[in-house]
């Protein structure tokens, strides 16, 4: 795919610190929405994963030097994971909150695989691992990742359309005829302009918010991996492990798309700048540290993705200045509280918006990598990819089950999108871009 430069902001302090402040806050609420639904989902504690989505955030910005605009939050991808060992431990007699111990100890193993790939990227060089990952794949695989993620906006949109079209129509009236700020945080106005008519309208009951305290800490050595040891069931332990592991490879190509993404939105190449390996290492880490203080797995964020290409500011201070707040609120149950009753359908129509800005981005790739689909072979990649993956996603129940372990529709069609375009003849010898935008036959 070859890396266009992209008008935008590189320096969003040149706005002003006013401005830069309300921009780091547009990228807290367009990763807030669907970072506490995997702890809502789970049972795994919401203060704990404000905390370590900001932690793990700066520890892969220190890692990849600082330069790559993208915000980790929980990780939706391990969900059938955390789920089945929580029933494998509560029918052994345990606690929901012990179960999940075991879970995240199985996801802590699945963060140490990132370093693996990382090393072996390293080692033979990023070029070489990605000819596994051309165009023809990642761009689908990006295109996939938005569309398999647009049903649970659409969930959130019916429990109230008039909200979720308030939304959808705040944030495209800010972002096409807003002038100034207004222009580039239209995100945040869309969920504000939401919020506060579902205030008014009586949607939103706010009598929780007052009986909640202003500080507390947010962990806890009971929901920490430290809990596990206290009475080890060796054999859970293990179970855990194969159960959960496997899901790091659909994470690590989520990762690579993510890159991709992000890569194609700002108009530089981080695969080779700082380094696919360097970005593998942040998000591995940071999965595992997570993961050892009972908080879900991180990800690269595509919402927050949506929102560098909806504002053209591409500064990664912005996304370190989020990741602050997020520690800051950790700290603040009442807070934590008061966002935590914003209206699905808020969500849901900032959220449609979002998903969709992501596959979008994968059409461009396509397009700027002029992928040729009057290839067969490419139709057969491309095809089976975004079947695979909306296919499992919609009509299996989110996950395949071999065994023990459970294989997202995301997981399988990389494994066939990868396989197949390894072992498929490009019969008509047709050149294609690499995604250093390299021709090679």
């Amino acid at each position: 795919m070859e890396i266009k430069t992209r008008q935008g902001i590189n320096d969003a302090r040149q706005l002003g610190y006013g401005k830069f402040a309300i921009l780091g806050i547009q990228h807290l609420f367009a990763m807030f929405g669907a970072t506490i639904l995997v702890p809502a989902l789970t049972g795994l504690p919401v203060s704990t994963t404000l905390l370590f989505a900001g932690l793990g955030t700066l520890v892969f910005h220190a890692i990849s030097k600082g330069i790559v605009p993208a915000f980790l939050g929980s990780s939706f991808a391990f969900i059938g994971g955390y789920l089945s060992v929580k029933q494998m431990g509560m029918e052994l007699g345990m606690s929901e909150t012990l179960a999940l111990g075991y879970a995240c100890l199985g996801v802590c193993c699945a963060g140490l695989c990132y370093f693996v790939m990382a090393a072996l990227i390293k080692w033979f060089g990023s070029k070489r691992v990605l000819t596994f990952f051309p165009p023809v794949v990642t761009g689908p695989m990006v295109i996939a990742i938005g569309l398999t993620l647009s049903g649970s906006a659409i969930t959130n949109c019916t429990s109230n359309w008039l909200l979720a079209i308030v939304a959808i129509i705040g944030v495209i009236v800010s972002s096409i005829w807003g002038r100034g700020i207004v222009k580039i945080i239209p995100i945040l106005l869309g969920v504000v302009v939401s919020y506060v008519l579902a205030a008014v309208m009586g949607e939103v009951d706010f009598s929780s918010v007052s009986d909640a305290a202003w500080f507390g800490l947010p962990f806890s050595r009971e929901t920490s991996v430290l809990a596990v040891f206290d009475n080890l069931d060796s054999t859970l332990l293990v179970s855990s492990i194969i159960a959960i592991v496997p899901i790091a490879f659909a994470t690590i190509m989520e990762h690579i798309g993510d890159m991709c993404a992000i890569s194609s939105t700002v108009g530089k190449d981080f695969l080779d700048k700082p380094g696919l390996h360097r970005t593998l290492v942040g998000d591995g880490l940071a999965t595992s540290l997570a993961s050892l203080f009972g908080a879900p797995a991180n990800t690269t964020y595509g919402e927050n993705t949506g929102v560098l290409n909806l504002t053209k500011v591409f500064d990664p201070a912005v996304i370190r200045l989020a990741a602050c707040l997020s520690i800051v609120l950790s700290f603040c149950p009442k807070f934590a509280c008061l966002i935590g009753l914003m209206p699905a359908a808020t969500i849901g129509g900032v959220s449609l918006i979002l998903y969709g800005m992501i596959s979008a981005v994968g059409v461009r790739n396509l397009v700027e990598s002029a992928v040729d689909f009057s290839n067969s072979r490419n139709v057969f990649v491309a095809a089976l990819i975004l079947v695979l993956a909306i296919g499992v996603k919609y009509g299996a129940g989110d996950s395949v089950a071999i065994g023990s372990i459970h294989l997202s529709g995301l997981a399988i069609a990389a494994i066939v999108g990868i396989v197949l375009n390894a072992i498929l003849p490009d019969k008509l010898g047709m050149k294609v871009k690499s995604f250093h935008g390299k021709e090679k036959n």
